[in-house]
């Protein structure tokens, strides 16, 4: 498994588990770490998967300020959800989750934490804004968009 199509496919298990969680649920992350334990042989091989992908070029295959990402799956409706990966090391552009966004960081090097989180799952609620934040090493990011909705913005007032 080494290109998009196979991609797409390790992620169809997944994207079905996290179409059920809540954004809104504060538990939400734990709620997905239980379903799909990050240190799990399931994403052990996606983890590789993805690595494989930024490797080869065919995934993070565009680069912006040191940031390469790229756009897995895009939503073809308000009930599907858009995927994109990015593989980064420092603070990314500040952005709104219109109708939320779980993440799964994967650590490549040193000791990362996405927005002070250690590597595995993120989530946030509808309505919210961050500037994501790699520290302390690299990461491979995936994230899930409901809707495919995201707003690349300075932070609302």
């Amino acid at each position: 498994m080494s290109s998009l199509p196979a991609l797409l496919e390790a992620l169809q298990p997944l994207l079905a588990i996290i179409k059920t969680v809540d954004p809104t649920d504060p538990n939400a992350a734990a709620t997905l770490s239980q379903a799909l334990p990050p240190d799990s042989a399931q994403m052990a091989q996606l983890k590789a998967l993805v690595r494989q992908g930024v490797e080869a070029g065919w995934l993070c295959d565009r680069e912006n300020d040191g940031i390469r990402f790229s756009r897995v799956h895009k939503a073809a409706g308000a009930d599907d959800w858009g995927i994109d990966a990015v593989h980064m090391n420092k603070p990314g552009p500040g952005h709104t989750h219109p109708n939320g966004e779980v993440d799964l960081c994967f650590a490549v090097s040193g000791s990362p934490t996405f927005d002070g989180k250690a590597p595995g799952w993120t989530v946030y609620p509808p309505g919210s804004w961050h500037v994501p934040t790699v520290s302390g090493g690299v990461m491979d990011i995936l994230y899930f968009l409901p809707g495919g909705a995201i707003r690349f913005e300075p932070k609302p007032s």
